[in-house]
């Protein structure tokens, strides 16, 4: 499986971190940055990343800045990404099982490395449910229709 993987600097130890864990997992990775902790804008990464998802390219995406909040919203604008900030396992799991999310965002300065690696590890093993939720996430999709255009 290839996956996307982007961070602005407050996201970039964590990021690189997640790398090195994937990489020693024997996923494939693609880094569209940061590269070092010099500040970036995380609307330009999170962009990246998502059109990486979108254009199939890669399957899924990592995306990290320094809550998660800002690179998630700004990869959301991306049509048909689902860009779910995450800061427990739990909601790992359902934002795959249920959400079929395709981005998972985390927040560099506000999860430990440990914790981080566990919802990393649970939102990639898990799969979409389908069924009920899919009827729910072709609601999610009629919405980005409707409103994109």
């Amino acid at each position: 499986m290839k996956i996307a993987i982007g961070s602005d600097h407050g996201g970039f130890q964590l990021k690189e971190t997640v790398k090195e864990y994937l990489l020693d997992k024997n996923y494939e990775v693609e880094d569209f940055g940061a590269y070092d902790t010099e500040s970036v804008d995380y609307p330009e990464i999170g962009e990246k990343v998502a059109l990486s998802v979108k254009d199939g390219e890669s399957e899924k995406g990592i995306i990290v800045c320094g809550t998660g909040l800002g690179i998630s919203i700004s990869a959301n604008k991306i049509p048909g990404i689902r860009a779910a900030l995450v800061s427990d396992t739990f909601s790992a799991k359902m934002s795959r099982a249920h959400n079929d999310a395709n981005i998972l965002a985390l927040g560099g300065r506000v999860l430990g490395t440990d914790l981080a690696l566990e919802i990393v590890d649970t939102w990639l093993k898990t799969d979409f449910e389908g069924g009920r939720h899919e009827r729910r996430v072709n609601k999610i999709k009629d919405l980005e229709s409707k409103y994109n255009k």
